[in-house]
């Protein structure tokens, strides 16, 4: 099954003021934050949080996955769209 294609997909970009660490398409993203573990998947809705010290996970289309270790950051998720705002 070709995921890109199949709407099971979202843009993700991961980045800082001077580097971008992600920018693609992902089928999930995992992320802590003062509450805990959680993941963001293809359709979230709307959503705003502080990031907590810990390792991104960006899951690929292809099955395989990133990870980039992270001291604080910034998420905002809309329209299908996760955007990771690093050393902020």
């Amino acid at each position: 099954m070709n995921l890109n294609n199949s709407g099971y997909t979202m843009k993700v970009k991961i980045h800082s003021p001077f580097e971008v660490y992600f920018d693609g398409d992902a089928v999930s993203l995992s992320a802590v934050n003062e509450t805990g573990p959680f993941d963001i998947l293809p359709q979230h809705h709307k959503f705003l949080t502080l990031l907590s010290p810990s390792d991104l996970i960006v899951r690929l289309p292809n099955g395989s996955f990133k990870k980039i270790a992270i001291k604080r950051g910034v998420m905002h998720v809309k329209e299908n769209q996760t955007i990771v705002f690093l050393d902020i």
